[in-house]
């Protein structure tokens, strides 16, 4: 008995790497799979369906369930049709993975419109679109007095702390885990949870980011792959399962290590105040103090470096 038999679920980008890996294991998990994959390069040009069905043909092989979509997530008729297929191939929706992405890096001041437009594109509306559709097949469920057990599992990245040269990709998502709040917040009355991953592992896009390619491969030797896309799969199947407690929540996952970002904080104690307005005499004086030693960018307290420098050794002694 797998722990997410019977259970239904769509993963879009997942004709390879960590959506590749997600699919696999949600199948091998007694879930019925429905593999999304465009099948386009990094840069999210071109189309090609052999990815989608590989992988389905994959899970059938293995003893499992699947089907394949090759629909576009950045199409808003193109998700309904995703979601449409779940339930129309098996009856019900009940695991959304929203793991679809691209990169385009450039830096801000050479980045072109058309390579902002389409990583956003492809995160966040690739995120919001199939969200949308399987939030109405949820909402009419509930409604109809079922007891809905269903979740939505986002992709982000430590990316979205910030990184020089992805302007447009550390946007997207930062954006993606707000929106994971939101959903939390609304969805909830429905019985879907919805938490997010900032994965850390090899896949076509880590390798391609500035400074990480060279850091994420393959060990040389039989040791334990840290940065192998599988690692992160077994999170993806828990919060998959019905009676997952957690959503609202941004997952640092990767390696050997799973931990919560507690996101955005301010601390009571040092709020400025001033009776009415401030004038600008005021802040010049008085707003110096917040940042309290702090080092440039004044808001980040945990950085993409932080993330990595103690990474796979946390465990150790």
């Amino acid at each position: 008995m797998g722990l997410l038999d019977g259970r239904v679920c769509v993963v879009t980008g997942a004709g390879r790497g960590l959506g590749r890996e997600h699919a696999l294991l949600l199948a091998a998990e007694g879930a019925r799979v429905v593999v999304n994959d465009l099948g386009g390069a990094i840069d999210g040009s071109g189309e090609d369906a052999g990815p989608a069905h590989e992988v389905v043909d994959e899970i059938r092989a293995a003893g499992g369930e699947a089907i394949a979509n090759t629909d576009s997530v950045t199409s808003w008729t193109g998700a309904q049709q995703l979601v449409l297929d779940a339930t129309n191939a098996y009856g019900r929706l009940d695991v959304l993975v929203n793991n679809a992405g691209i990169l385009r890096d450039r830096s801000l001041v050479n980045l072109e419109e058309a390579e902002w437009d389409a990583v956003i594109a492809v995160h966040l509306k690739g995120h919001v679109a199939p969200t949308r559709w399987a939030a109405a097949h949820w909402r009419e469920r509930a409604k109809s007095g079922e007891t809905v057990k269903a979740s939505v599992i986002n992709t982000a990245s430590g990316a979205m702390l910030g990184n020089p040269g992805q302007t447009n990709y550390s946007a997207a998502k930062a954006g993606i885990a707000a929106m994971t709040l939101v959903e939390a917040m609304e969805l909830g009355r429905y019985g879907v949870r919805a938490n997010c991953l900032a994965p850390l592992a090899r896949t076509r896009l880590t390798l391609q980011t500035p400074g990480v390619g060279d850091l994420v491969g393959p060990p040389a030797d039989e040791s334990f792959d840290l940065f192998h896309p599988g690692n992160v799969s077994p999170l993806v199947a828990y919060l998959a399962t019905a009676d997952c407690p957690f959503t609202g929540g941004v997952f640092h996952v990767g390696g050997n290590e799973v931990g919560l970002y507690s996101g955005w904080s301010l601390s009571e104690e040092r709020i400025l105040t001033t009776a009415g307005r401030f004038s600008v005499a005021d802040l010049i004086d008085l707003a110096p103090a917040l940042l309290d030693d702090r080092s440039a960018p004044a808001s980040m307290a945990t950085s993409v470096a932080d993330t990595m420098s103690k990474f796979g050794r946390r465990g150790e002694g």
